[in-house]
């Protein structure tokens, strides 16, 4: 029997928030193998924890901004390029978010790896593609810029 097939798959299942302010976006500029990118505050879903209260979570921990959740954009699907040494890449689930900023901690100490919060218009961070962290970024913000918005309840959480 082929190993491959008795293994259990299981995607990486990560949350984003489309935080926007005045026009702008909120997004991060951080430190990720070696390279300088742009994401959404984003972040990867922990045990017993339900997807709005991730998106928070990760927004505050990475912006310093707490935030309040609007809306449900989208659920994306997305597996990475292979890397250099043959593995498979990863294979990502990230549910997206829209939300408002409500305060922000400036003194708060950003999660490693974040080298800073900005505040960029839709036009910048298009800009900026290259530097996306991966194709995910534009494609939300496209989603959210084009209206879809679908209600927080349309996840349900069952205990």
């Amino acid at each position: 029997m082929d190993n491959a097939k008795n293994q259990v798959w299981q995607p990486d299942v990560t949350v984003a928030c489309v935080v926007v302010r005045d026009g702008r976006l909120l997004v991060v500029e951080e430190d990720v193998q070696g390279q300088r990118v742009l994401n959404q505050p984003a972040g990867h879903l922990e045990p017993d924890e339900s997807l709005t209260a991730a998106a928070l979570r990760e927004t505050l921990e990475e912006t310093g901004w707490q935030v309040r959740l609007t809306a449900f954009i989208g659920a994306y699907q997305w597996q990475a390029p292979a890397q250099s040494n043959g593995n498979a890449g990863r294979h990502y689930l990230r549910m997206a978010f829209a939300a408002e900023p409500v305060h922000h901690d400036a003194d708060r100490v950003l999660d490693e790896g974040i080298v800073q919060a900005l505040w960029l218009t839709p036009r910048q961070l298009a800009d900026q593609a290259a530097r996306h962290r991966s194709p995910l970024v534009w494609r939300v913000v496209e989603d959210f810029l084009a209206g879809r918005r679908y209600p927080l309840d349309t996840l349900q959480q069952i205990a």
